[in-house]
């Protein structure tokens, strides 16, 4: 699994799930925090869909955390003030970039959880479309 889509599932999902991952990593390995949980801003870079020329939409306030583990550095970044998901983020990406043995089973953990994120995002999309208006025109002979 990408790094990219193993964040993803991690922020949107639930938050004792990469509390329990990070446990289990920090339980037999020494973690060497290279930066401490702070916070910061992070300038969004956006397309614009006529010209296809970039520009910067604004700031968004980050919580950022680099952790050091068997010599591999992690990081983890998460929109918002949250401390621990930084820091949980940060030891299980140095794990994987370790190639720690604990890391082989964590991938039908995050499928399960993605899983359960599109279920519960399909679930609202259901009840946001109980309540759409349906505009239909008159026909007219």
């Amino acid at each position: 699994m990408r790094r990219k889509r193993r964040t993803e599932i991690l922020i949107n999902g639930s938050k004792k799930l990469a509390a329990a991952m990070a446990k289990e990593i920090l339980d037999t390995y020494e973690a060497t925090a290279i930066e401490d949980p702070n916070d910061g801003l992070v300038m969004v870079k956006v397309r614009e869909s006529a010209k296809k020329s970039l520009f910067y939409l604004g700031e968004v306030f980050v919580t950022e955390c680099k952790v050091l583990i068997n010599g591999s550095l992690g990081i983890g970044i998460v929109a918002g003030h949250e401390k621990e998901l930084a820091y949980h983020l940060a030891v299980i990406d140095a794990a994987y970039k370790a190639g720690l043995k604990e890391t082989e089973g964590w991938e039908k953990l995050l499928l399960e959880e993605d899983r359960m994120i599109k279920k519960e995002k399909s679930a609202r999309m259901n009840q946001v479309l109980k309540t759409k208006v349906s505009f239909e025109t008159m026909d007219t002979e």
